[in-house]
């Protein structure tokens, strides 16, 4: 029978190998410690959000990545050409978020609360949320853990796009 060396010292290994893929992959501009993004407003259930565009493949790489905090009255916004599955990576979080994946008519697809930041270089592989049942968005809105229930976001709510 193994030892608990034995077996957890390979784990170890594989979790450090995997985290370093997983910063290499990174694109270069996304690695910057400060990324400028455009800015734009929108408004879900009378709540008006100063939002950052993530519109490029580096933009959407990086994301909120080493940002420490994130008000009420922002957000990001993840804008796709087509309607697709959008997986969120939330690797160098800083903070728990509330996701929203919306349609390309603004309608609410899934939303996840809460969502934790990566803590382990095991995570760094593995810490991705999928939009529920595969349905296919063209927006993925980032906003701060408890925003959805502070303004009652639900999935019969509807964002409406002001500037973006």
């Amino acid at each position: 029978m193994a030892t608990r060396a034995q077996v957890l010292i390979p784990i170890a290994i594989a979790a450090v190998i995997i985290g370093i893929v997983g910063v290499l992959t990174i694109p270069s501009d996304a690695k910057l410690a400060e990324v400028k993004f455009p800015r734009g407003t929108i408004k879900i259930e009378g709540k008006v959000l100063d939002v950052q565009i993530a519109e490029t493949d580096a933009q959407k790489t990086r994301g909120l990545m080493f940002q420490n905090e994130l008000p009420d009255d922002q957000g990001m916004i993840f804008v796709f050409s087509q309607e697709q599955i959008v997986p969120i990576w939330m690797l160098n979080m800083q903070f728990p978020l509330d996701i929203i994946w919306f349609d390309a008519n603004g309608n609410v697809l899934h939303i996840e609360k809460n969502v934790p930041p990566c803590k382990s270089a095991l995570e760094t592989a593995t810490c991705t949320v999928q939009n529920a049942e595969g349905k296919k968005a063209k927006y993925v809105l980032e906003v701060t853990a408890g925003f959805t229930d502070k303004f009652h976001v639900t999935e019969k709510s509807k964002m409406e796009i002001i500037s973006v």
